[in-house]
């Protein structure tokens, strides 16, 4: 029979899908104010692997991720991804959402999306929020599923994917 173990904190992580700048600046420090301290921050990138926002946002949009320097318990995803969902309904106009926050974690082994969603691949968690392991890390990089979503297939999202394992691997070295 196994040990049950505690399982070690993650890390936090958030993708941002929007048109203005300005959506993206008040998720940001709503984020700050509540996770604190961000410590990566990408460039933002052209977001146009799929149309499936295009009817809500319009076209010509971008992405942009986010990683946090305080850890956090994977049990806390569930709660998470509620409080982004409510900050996108703060953040919304005219009843129109302005941006679309994906949080998820890394660890040493695997990104996790957190989604409202049920599919094949994904698994309950609590409150209405689901899990999908997006990326696995192998032979010194993070892979894709069959199923992993077509941006996070690139080549530049793996690289932002990686640096933030990086960084999270020097975290919990040091503690």
């Amino acid at each position: 029979m196994g040990q049950i173990k505690k399982n070690p904190s993650v890390k936090l992580v958030a993708g941002f899908i929007f048109k203005k700048d300005s959506a993206l600046s008040r998720a940001e420090l709503i984020l700050k104010r509540r996770f604190g301290k961000i410590d990566f921050s990408s460039r933002i990138l052209p977001f146009n692997h799929t149309a499936y926002y295009e009817k809500e946002f319009g076209p010509d949009l971008q992405r942009k991720f986010l990683s946090f320097q305080k850890l956090i318990l994977p049990e806390q995803l569930p709660q998470i991804k509620i409080a982004t969902n409510k900050i996108e309904a703060r953040l919304s106009a005219h009843a129109a959402r302005q941006i679309n926050i994906d949080p998820g974690y890394l660890d040493l082994s695997k990104l996790i999306l957190a989604s409202t969603k049920d599919y094949k691949h994904r698994i309950y968690l609590n409150k209405g929020i689901y899990a999908e392991v997006t990326l696995f890390y192998q032979n010194n990089s993070f892979r894709f599923w069959e199923w992993t979503y077509p941006d996070y297939k690139t080549a530049e999202y793996i690289d932002i994917f990686n640096r933030i394992r990086e960084i999270y691997a020097q975290q919990i070295k040091n503690k």
